[in-house]
């Protein structure tokens, strides 16, 4: 059988294994003599060596019994945006509350500034670097969220911009509209009026030019009300565009639950989610993003219901939420160890919560996410010598190698 490329004597964490496998190397699906071998920037064979039918390689490559996993994906995050807000850090550090900063013009009001102060060039090239950093830990897919234009014009710019990464890296993007992040100034009292934008002419925008994969909303106290975001959901879900949420971050707004009834990919954050929003992710197969980095940046106490997640069957993905005023955070590596040590997730979770489940918050699950036949050759190739390594380590990284559609 032809093949482009042809990777031998490799340990294989497949992510394909039973999710719920009590042990961990089973639902990793590990193959500790594996071989993968890949065609058209696809996946022909991912599996023991023994089994494997004769390939003809125009390459093949000696892993020398390193490991390979599917190329990591964080599936959240606001990585496009202008300026920073390492100033506000310095005003929280002296005794400043969130509140007194945004009351002085900070928060995302002073991001929307930025953002729309910027040009599409200038947003592109201030996201490169952050965008680089992922890669170089083995990101092969990346979720990047609007929500800092506020504005048709400049919501659309973000969108453009974060298309345009895709083309400035070999990375696969995909983009969400969050024109529901915040209330802009404009519109200071008036969240009715702003979400009728959104809907009646942000939203269509969007679609006009088909910049976004996936439809996002902040449903939160100091956000959009869930019935305000429930209208909204069903305008994109008219429109053809899934949805996902944030949701019960500071304060419980029932959002999962009605985010979960539009049959959302993900509902994110979900410190204050209760039973009732856990029974409906778990019956509409929403998968619960978790993100620790926020958690820890903010200096958060309220754990997300991870027991209460597990026993349902809530399938459970992490991310990075870069983002620069709650956490500015480009490690997903790093988001791994903070998954275990903050959130008490299991090895095992921790890697499927940045593969076959970050796929599925997406979308994009019968495309990335395991090392199987048909699936896009994205992988990541580790020195390692055991993929606990990945969650056990702080500020190492041993990525090896990083293969995108089989290049």
């Amino acid at each position: 059988m032809r093949c482009d490329r042809l990777w031998r004597n490799a340990r294989l964490a497949t992510m394909a294994g039973p999710s719920g496998a009590g042990d961990g190397s089973a639902a990793m699906g590990f193959i500790e003599d594996g071989l993968l071998a890949a065609r058209d920037g696809r996946i022909l064979y991912a599996g023991p060596a023994a089994d494997a039918p004769a390939f003809d390689a125009a390459e093949e490559v000696d892993c020398a019994g390193r490991w390979i996993t599917p190329g990591l994906i964080d599936c959240h995050t606001h990585i496009l945006h202008g300026g920073n807000r390492a100033h506000e850090f310095e005003l929280r550090l002296e005794g400043a509350s969130y509140e007194e900063i945004a009351r002085a013009g900070g928060g995302i009001v002073s991001t929307m500034r930025a953002t729309r102060e910027a040009s599409e060039d200038e947003l592109v090239a201030s996201a490169l670097p952050r965008v680089d950093a992922l890669m170089a830990e083995g990101v092969t897919t990346l979720e990047v969220k609007s929500g800092y234009g506020l504005d048709t014009a400049n919501e659309l710019k973000m969108l453009r911009a974060a298309r345009r990464l895709g083309a400035e890296r070999p990375l696969h993007i995909a983009t969400t509209f969050l024109g529901a992040h915040a209330l802009p100034p404009e519109y200071a009292g008036d969240a009715d009026a702003y979400m009728a934008l959104v809907i009646d002419e942000m939203l269509p925008a969007v679609q006009r030019e088909g910049l976004a994969d996936a439809v996002d909303a902040f449903c939160e106290g100091i956000g959009f009300s869930a019935g305000q975001t429930e209208r909204l959901f069903a305008a994109a879900v008219h429109a053809g565009l899934p949805v996902k949420l944030h949701a019960e971050q500071l304060s419980n707004q029932h959002g999962a639950a009605m985010a979960a009834r539009h049959g959302a990919l993900s509902a994110d954050h979900l410190e204050y989610l209760d039973e009732a929003g856990i029974a409906a992710m778990a019956q509409a197969e929403t998968v619960a993003t978790l993100l620790p980095g926020a958690f820890y940046f903010m200096r958060e106490t309220r754990l997300p219901p991870i027991a209460a997640l597990r026993e349902a069957g809530v399938p459970i993905a992490l991310a990075t939420d870069c983002n620069p005023g709650t956490s500015p955070l480009t490690s997903l590596l790093l988001t791994l160890n903070m998954g275990a040590t903050l959130f008490h997730l299991t090895v095992a979770e921790c890697l499927a919560g940045v593969t076959r489940n970050a796929a599925r918050a997406l979308g994009l699950a019968d495309e990335i996410g395991t090392l199987e036949a048909g699936k896009r050759c994205d992988l990541a190739i580790w020195d390692i010598e055991r993929p606990a390594e990945l969650v056990y380590r702080i500020g190492a990284n041993p990525l090896h190698a990083r293969i995108w559609s089989g290049q």
